[in-house]
């Protein structure tokens, strides 16, 4: 019986392993989300080139760890909302957010965020793959205000684009 189980919690563990790897060269078509995570020093980045301040309401739909939202809230003052469905991702997003002691600033949501209203946000942080973009857009031109600002990292959409940093894969759209 032990046997059966040390086996079975290593196949578990290959194969969420096979997961995170292949993650890292998820095919940009594809509908399905990749375990992607935007680092500090890109965090960082997507805060200053967003020109996020303390009046800003920022939403980052597919939030993972909430890494943008944590930069945002402590470096910039913003508020913030983390949009995440993945169990392990919005626990992660949760217990971070407590961690660095922002619950009165960021609100981590676990659900899907083509069902979320994102009529109060200032800016949206995404970093989705191009049919998950195109998907959003509609969403986007109902939902959003107009000036609302929309940051997508790596992908570009069909939206009016104001700005990019093409080194480091940012694209910038306003409503």
């Amino acid at each position: 019986m032990l046997i059966f189980l040390i086996f079975n919690l290593l196949l578990v563990a290959i194969l969420l392993f096979l997961i995170f790897a292949f993650s890292m060269f998820w095919p940009p078509d594809s509908p399905w989300a990749p375990w992607w995570r935007t680092d500090k020093k890109m965090a960082e980045a997507i805060c200053r080139f967003a020109k996020i301040g303390k009046d800003d309401v920022v939403y980052d739909l597919g939030c993972g760890d909430a890494e943008v939202l944590l930069i945002a809230a402590k470096k910039y003052g913003a508020k913030g909302v983390g949009i995440e469905i993945d169990l392990l991702r919005f626990l992660t997003a949760k217990i971070r957010v407590l961690n660095n002691r922002l619950g009165k600033s960021i609100k981590i949501k676990r659900g899907n965020f083509f069902k979320t209203d994102l009529s109060k946000a200032t800016i949206v942080n995404v970093y989705l793959v191009p049919k998950t973009l195109e998907k959003l857009k509609a969403k986007f031109l109902e939902e959003l205000n107009p000036g609302t600002k929309i940051v997508s990292y790596k992908y570009e959409m069909s939206l009016g684009k104001i700005a990019e940093d093409k080194r480091k894969k940012l694209f910038l759209y306003q409503i």
